[in-house]
């Protein structure tokens, strides 16, 4: 029993990854249009894949972050991953809300609509005064996800893993009730 939960939002079921999963994550992965976003190899591929998927699950049961399968409610197709992540990283910001989906349901509000529920559920669950979403620059499209979800850009900064360019640093402050 994995401890990542399930959620659902009005569209999407945020679910643990299965291992059934792995073609349609493979297909999310090797589509040109995530590959240049997350600057990923031209062969990425199943294990690449798998591996995520399992990377995911275990920062479920170590941390109690880590992302979601994204299936779509009405057609139980699988759309994508988002959620939280925080890397054993000493640059790394804090807890990154992130996501990445097929371009077939680019546009949709899907990245948003699931940012959403990560946004909620990461602040309900873990005692941080803020979230991050790190970012490439030139990913416009989700710089905009992060900012309808109340993200702004904080810092622009080499980080160690990726020291070739630099990634936007989006914070969103939590709102502490006055009352």
């Amino acid at each position: 029993m994995s401890r990542c939960p399930t959620l659902e939002t009005a569209r999407l079921l945020l679910r643990p990854f299965e291992e059934n999963d792995v073609d349609a994550y493979t297909a999310v992965l090797q589509s040109p249009e995530v590959r240049a976003s997350l600057h990923l190899p031209d062969d990425v591929g199943r294990y690449e894949a798998w591996l995520g998927m399992a990377q995911q699950l275990g920062q479920w049961e170590l941390r109690g972050t880590g992302q979601w399968a994204l299936v779509e409610k009405a057609s139980g197709e699988f759309v994508g991953r988002a959620g939280t992540h925080r890397p054993e990283r000493a640059d790394w910001p804090g807890i990154e809300v992130g996501w990445a989906l097929h371009p077939g349901h680019w546009g949709k509000g899907y990245a948003t609509e699931a940012g959403g529920a990560a946004v909620e559920y990461a602040f309900a669950h873990h005692d941080v005064d803020a979230l991050y979403s790190v970012i490439l620059p030139e990913n416009t499209a989700s710089q905009a996800v992060a900012r309808r979800l109340g993200f702004t850009l904080s810092e622009t900064r080499v980080l160690s893993h990726f020291p070739e360019l630099q990634h936007g640093i989006w914070r969103l402050a939590r709102q502490r009730d006055e009352t």
